[in-house]
Formats: structure tokens, sequence, C-alpha cells
């Protein structure tokens, strides 16, 4: 195999692969690059067996030459040392060359590196066909759904399941749902009649998937029984579902609620972030006071001192009420509501309380008190 081509569009493909390649592996195959230049171009995977990638250099894009002076093959290249080369080489092209099928040169007019490389018959066979239940989401609707979402799920590995996030398309909706068991985000997204499915699929995947359709238009997604593809522009992201029945979070936001705040959510924010300070040993729990009289955020620390915070405009209804919580958790919630004013409503001073947008019910978020007493 030879080729030489343009440094940036060698590297984007690179950085894209490299996304799926375990920097620790038990086994030590997975640490490549599969690199296989055929009649399209070159195609770059990589994998760690939960994850895989595979992203395209076409020859051509549009009317400039991408590709030139190629001999068709495949090879394995270790992943991490081929990235670093490729970046620190500082020309517009760069030529890869493979002797007998064991040593790949890279070179440009003034370095040159020698790898060991290795015979493609090592490298797992990956399933990377769309198959089962499809679905075409634009880049919107897509970032949207990551972005007030995943960032509820858990990133312990003690309970897997809680490291997902839930997909679930029925009757014309498709609901994204992440939790820790301390708090929950859900967005729901209207789709084509017909399309049902259930899958749960890690939420840092859908972070990573999310990244990568920066500049795409649309994503398709295809979902089976142990795996969901995903398909933009010439990437391919594979990755495998995770196992067991995601918590039952359908009766989790209350029907019926005593007490409403409506703020302004960068007053909040910045409020909770400023008492936030002296939360130093109760681990970022911030207390709020409300009355129809007043607003206020406060936090305190045996060791340090008190802080106060007061709103000033804000529409409260209902008795006076003490909540406390996660400052952190709250104020992910309000940042992916992404709304000017943010609407609180509580049942009571220790049940789970809601955060929304008043003008767009197609995201939740709940978060669960903490008792400080």
């Amino acid at each position: 195999m030879r080729f030489t081509i343009k440094r940036e569009e060698l590297l984007k493909g690179l950085n894209t692969a490299s996304r799926a390649v375990a920097s620790k592996n038990v086994k030590s195959v997975l640490e490549n690059f599969k690199l296989n230049l055929d009649e399209r171009g070159l195609f770059i995977t990589g994998t760690d067996e939960n994850i895989s990638i595979k992203t395209q250099v076409p020859y051509r894009l549009g009317d400039e030459l991408i590709i030139r002076n190629y001999k068709e093959g495949s090879i394995l290249i270790k992943a991490k040392l081929l990235v670093e080369i490729v970046r620190k080489m500082d020309s517009e092209e760069i030529t890869l060359d493979v002797v007998d099928s064991t040593i790949a040169t890279i070179s440009n007019n003034r370095s040159e590196y020698r790898l060991n490389c290795v015979n493609t018959d090592e490298y797992p066979e990956l399933d990377l066909e769309a198959t089962g239940t499809q679905l075409s989401l634009s880049r919107a609707d897509f970032d949207v759904l990551v972005s007030q979402t995943t960032f509820a799920a858990s990133f312990k590995e003690q309970r897997p399941i809680l490291t997902a996030l839930n997909l679930e398309a029925r009757g014309g909706i498709l609901t994204a749902t992440a939790t820790d068991s301390a708090r929950m985000a859900r967005k729901t997204l209207n789709i084509p009649l017909g399309i049902e499915f259930v899958a749960n699929i890690p939420a840092k995947m859908m972070d990573e998937i999310n990244h990568l359709l920066e500049g795409k238009d649309s994503v398709d997604i295809a979902v089976s029984d142990k795996k969901a593809l995903f398909t933009m522009g010439t990437t391919i992201v594979s990755t495998r579902l995770i196992a067991g029945d995601y918590p039952n979070t359908k009766n989790i936001v209350p029907k019926i609620t005593n007490y409403s705040l409506e703020v302004n959510a960068n007053d909040l924010m910045k409020a909770i972030d400023r008492a936030n300070i002296l939360s130093i040993d109760r681990e970022n729990i911030v207390d709020l006071s409300m009355s129809e009289e007043g607003i206020e955020i406060s936090a305190k620390s045996s060791q340090v001192g008190s802080a106060v915070e007061k709103i000033d405009v804000f529409k409260y209804v209902g008795q006076d009420l003490h909540v406390s919580f996660n400052s952190g958790f709250v104020i992910e919630a309000v940042k992916a509501l992404g709304s000017t004013d943010v609407v609180f409503a509580f049942v009571g001073e220790m049940k789970p309380f809601v955060i929304e947008n008043a003008s767009d019910d197609s995201v939740v978020q709940v978060v669960t008190p903490v008792r400080t007493y």
C-alpha cells in the first residue's frame, strides 16, 4: 500500500477514528488503526470492541485532489504514534508507503518515520451494517436531544445502566432520558409514526457523536438488538447497547405541585455560583429560601463562614418553602434548558422538584433535594 495525501485531511480522519481506540486494552491489536485504501478512498477504522468508528478520506473533495500516487492495500499501524507523527509533520502533503507488509514509512520533504505494522488479518471483524429500526435526525434535533440530557447520566460504572441514555421511540415521539438516581433529564422529539424501538446507548458515546456531527446536516440512526449505528457523511459509528432494564422514570415528574418559582436563569446561576464558594464542607450544597416577600440563596461552612444572595426579580406562588440541593445539578439543568427564564415547581421540602422552560414542554429536568439536618 502506498499513497500521498493532504496532511490536514488525513489528520481529520485519524482524529475521528482515534475516539474509538482505547488507550489501554487487553488486546494489543486494538491499539492500531486499520488503514484500507481501495477504489473509493482511504478508510480509517478504530475500535475497542465496544465502540467502532470507520471514516473515509476520499480521493477528491470537489475539485481538490486529496490522495494521489497510490497503490491499494491495507495495514494495521499504531494509532497513538501515527496521530502524533501526522500532527507534528510540517507539510501540506504526507506520503505513507508500506514495505514488505511489516514497515510503514511516513515521510514528507524533510522528515521520515519508520513504524512497524501488522497484517490486517489479526484485526477483529466489525459489524458496521445498518440493520434494525432506522431513523434520521437533523443536526439541530440531535444536538438538543443530547445536550439537554446526557449530563444527567451517571459516570460511575457500579451501575452500568445508569451510564446510558435511554432512547424510546413510540407513537411518533422519541424520548431521551438520563438519570443518575439523584436527578433526571428528559427530552422529547416528534418523529414519523411507525418507528418503534427502545435502546440504552452509552451517554458518553452520544456526546462523542454529537461532537462528530459538527459541520454535518443530519445523522442516520439504525438500532438493532445489540448495537446502535450512526452514519454521518463519510463516518460510521457503531456502539454496543448497555444491557438491562432502564429504571422506570415515567412517574418521577409530579403531576401536581404546590409551589412555583419563576426567575431569570442567568441571575439564578450567578447567585448559586457565588453562594457556592462557601459550601466547602457540604459538597456543593446550597439552600434556597422562598416566600412571596423574597428569594434567598445561601451556603455555610462551619470552618469558613456563610454567604447569602438575594434575587430581586422573581415570581413566587405558594407558602414559605426551604429547599437544599446540589448546586452543580441545578446549574447544569438550568443551562441545558437554554431559556432566559426558568420555572421551578415544588411538591414539598424533600420531594423531587422540576425545572422547566415555560415555553418548551419538550424538555424537563428533575432534581432530588438534599436533607441538611
